[in-house]
Parts: C-alpha cells; structure tokens; sequence
C-alpha cells in the first residue's frame, strides 16, 4: 500500500465534518495575536460520540467553557487575529506536543474514554495529520505573515479552568502562564494585581513546560515572541454577559500593556 492509499484508509475528516480551524478578524490591525486550543468542542462523525455520555462532553474535559466567547470579543475589542480550533480536545489535544500521553487521552480526569483506547498508528497520525497540523500550520502562517510585513507580534493563548479539582477549590480568579519568557506575564500579573478585586495565580493553576504544553514553548518562545497563557476559571466566564466583562477588563488591560511593551521597544 502506497503512503497515498495507507492516508486514505485513516482519513478522520469527511463530508459533514467541519475544518478544525476557526478565525476571527484576520486583518486585525492589534500587535496582539490571540489563540485558543480547546475554543470548540466538536467531534469528527467518523468517530461517533467518543463512547462517552453527552454530559461528559460538554465538562471541562471536552473543551473550554467560556473561552470561545471571551475570545471572541476580545479580538473584537482590540482589533486583534484570533486563531481558535473547533474540535475537542479528547479527540486530540492541541496543546499537547503530539508524543505526550496526553495528546490523545484514555482517561481524562476520572473519565474513561473507549474510542480512544488501543487506536492505530494510523488513525492517531490521522488526527495529528487533520486537526493538528492544520491549526498549529495556520498559528506558524500568520506570524510568518506578520514577520514579512514587519508587523509586532505578541502572542496570547487563552485557556479557562475549573473552580474545582479533584475536590479542591481553586481560589484564582485568573493566572497568568509561562516557561522561560517572563516579559509580558510579570506586566500581565501587575495589571491584573492592580484590579483589586482579582485572586490572581502566577503560573497557577498550571505552569507551561515543554513535556505538556505546546502553543507557548513552540509558537511563543520558539519563534522569539513575547508571550503568554491566560486562564480564566470558568464559573466566573459561564454566560455572554460575564464574558463581554472579562473581554472588557481585559481589552483595557493590554491595551495598558501595549503602550509599555512599546516604551521598552519590545513592540515596535
């Protein structure tokens, strides 16, 4: 069998399916470039409901919660590029270096998930191959743009968490998340710190590193931008309403930041 013949056989995304990558306002004129790993939830047909209750699809573990709308505004409000993925991440998790464990889970926090169990080589290169690849491809194809055009590039990818986990209450309202580039998460944490009203976590509730994460170590750090992870706990990002606020306290908040990234000369 040809490679042509062996990808055809494994091929996940059919007729009906919907492409992984989702962008908002791509001619945003913001130095910011927004992204979200886990933005939708959404599984191929070929691989039915995951073998998993609707319930379960819709917690934390299939996607999210909130984050999509959150983005969404916020790239409105600051004028910004959003580059989001629409497929949830049990069928493969886009912030997860493709070797890692975790990239396509058999559990997912106390959750089993059956069609995940025992899958080929090439049914697991296929969903790297057409839901992987894809959006990290189109994240590398706008800096480059953007690095051709001689425009800044700061990048930004937004994550939300769960109020609680493995019983234990989380009291963040909001983290910042980082590896070796401190710039813009150290002005995040003093904008965010300055609200007054915020619990803020300092690379809480996760740390980004290069075994588990992959947006910041290689499209962040990799390509020498400025950088950071954002999570925002979800209760507090449940409706449109309390969504608009995030985006607009955010929005305010980098725009501050922005003015002192470019007095640094580290956004010119």
């Amino acid at each position: 069998m040809d490679l042509h013949t062996a990808e055809a056989a494994d091929q996940l995304l059919g007729e009906g399916d919907t492409p992984p990558v989702h962008e908002e306002n791509a001619e945003g004129t913001s130095p910011f470039l927004l992204t979200a790993d886990h933005y939708g939830r959404r599984l191929p047909h070929a691989l039915g409901d995951l073998g998993i209750a609707e319930s379960e699809l819709v917690r934390h573990i299939g996607w999210d919660i909130g984050i999509a709308g959150v983005a969404e505004r916020l790239a409105k409000l600051l004028d910004a590029h959003l580059i989001a993925q629409r497929y949830s991440r049990l069928v493969i998790d886009c912030n997860r270096p493709p070797t890692a464990a975790s990239s396509i889970p058999v559990i997912s926090e106390a959750t089993a998930i059956p069609r995940n169990e025992g899958i080929s080589d090439g049914e697991r290169a296929a969903r790297r191959r057409e839901i992987f690849e894809p959006y990290h491809h189109r994240i590398d194809a706008a800096i480059d743009r953007r690095v051709h055009d001689e425009r800044p590039t700061v990048l930004v990818s937004l994550h939300s968490f769960t109020p609680v986990y493995a019983g234990v209450a989380r009291p963040w309202h909001i983290g910042a998340l980082y590896n070796r580039d401190t710039v813009l998460p150290q002005l995040l944490l003093k904008h965010l710190r300055a609200e007054g009203d915020l619990v803020v976590g300092d690379n809480e509730p996760y740390a980004v590193n290069d075994l588990t994460d992959y947006t910041i170590p290689v499209h962040g750090e990799g390509r020498g931008l400025v950088s950071t992870g954002i999570e925002i706990r979800q209760d507090l990002i449940a409706d449109q309403f309390s969504q608009q606020q995030w985006a607009e306290r955010l929005a305010r908040i980098f725009a501050e930041i922005e003015l002192e990234l470019r007095a640094e000369r580290l956004v010119i």
